[in-house]
């Protein structure tokens, strides 16, 4: 049985706990130790957590077998210090992109008197990571190993981060900085090694499975597979009901360097590229409605469609031949690929 959300929050207070513990041993003033809490608490907790569950699906998959209280505890405190890093990323990005809300509330530096403090917020979030990871795995021999996984993941994203940054800046648009090969490059390192590959790989280390061999399949297997969830994302939205994806479309009018307008500049008429050039990333939905119109005339519905048989049959063959001798089974990508494939979501 996977693990349901609220069992998953049911470990989070305790990690709390751990980390104040921690900053008391310091003699935290207390106003700073309740701050700290509240940003532990605002930032990590409310999303679909899909990331810090998947540890726990992992490790059972591969263990065929349910976890024990102790194991489910310890594959849960790995999921969540992957959702530390999340918000970690989460509160520098919102101010990197000034967005407004997150997760239905304000963004952490829009709440009352935060502002700025955010980023040392985020600092605080990434290290709790390090705190919680020596006090529970220290005494393994494969400790190491996931401290230099998590720093690892950590800077490929960040290098994914810059390359968005400078590929596709809000507020200057200039449609010839984009390019495919720019737009993989960003997925495959801001989203697909973080989201995909992390989780994974921890259960890997965690059943003690982490072989070189497997290793190398989980990468071969996943990295596509998070490529796929971003196009599919950048599908979703532009041509998703709002209300079944439960929030409006912004890349058009955020100047995102998309699977969508990549795949528009390599086929357009230089009259379709004029469009573009004119109305995309500009904050006017009537421009966002031309670039959506051009969206149409160029068939990226279909576009995207061909796109998604190819890769996931290119997915399931690899998992077709994954070697399983090892103890990685089939099962771990199967059930990732039944989560994401045709989401509308």
């Amino acid at each position: 049985m996977p693990a349901t959300l609220k069992e998953f929050e049911t470990v989070f207070p305790k990690l709390v706990e751990d980390l104040k513990e921690h900053c008391e041993q310091y003699k935290l003033p207390q106003q700073a130790l309740k701050w700290f809490e509240n940003s532990l608490n605002h930032n990590t907790v409310g999303g679909k957590c899909n990331r810090g569950l998947s540890v726990i699906d992992t490790a059972q998959t591969i263990l065929g077998r349910k976890l024990t209280d102790d194991e489910f505890f310890r594959t849960a405190s790995l999921g969540w210090f992957i959702e530390l890093l999340q918000a970690f990323f989460l509160v520098s990005d919102d101010i990197m992109d000034s967005s407004k809300t997150r997760r239905g509330s304000p963004c952490w530096y829009l709440m009352p008197n935060v502002g700025m403090i955010a980023i040392n917020d985020a600092f605080m979030l990434e290290s709790s990571i390090y705190v919680l990871l020596k006090k529970y795995f220290r005494q393994e021999k494969y400790y190491i190993d996931i401290v230099e996984l998590f720093h690892e993941v950590s800077f490929q994203t960040e290098l994914g981060q810059t390359c968005d940054l400078l590929t596709a800046p809000e507020d200057h648009v200039d449609l010839d900085n984009f390019s495919l090969e720019k737009y993989t490059f960003i997925v495959i390192y801001k989203t697909a090694y973080y989201s995909f590959y992390l989780p994974v790989v921890l259960a890997l280390y965690f059943t003690g499975h982490a072989t070189p061999k497997n290793l190398k399949a989980a990468e071969d297997i996943l990295i596509p597979m998070g490529e796929y969830f971003q196009v599919q994302d950048d599908y979703l939205d532009n041509f998703a009901d709002p209300s079944v994806l439960g929030k409006i479309g912004t890349d058009i009018q955020d100047n995102k360097c998309s699977w969508l307008v990549n795949q528009a500049l390599k086929i357009c008429t230089p009259e379709q590229r004029k469009v573009l050039e004119t109305n995309y990333g500009r904050k006017d939905k009537a421009c966002e409605a031309k670039v959506k119109t051009l969206f149409d005339e160029l068939n990226l519905k279909e576009k995207y469609e061909q796109y998604e048989e190819a890769r996931v049959t290119e997915i399931k063959q690899k998992i077709a031949e994954l070697d399983e001798s090892e103890g990685l089974k089939k099962e771990v990508f199967e059930e990732f690929l039944r989560k994401i494939y045709k989401r509308s979501k």
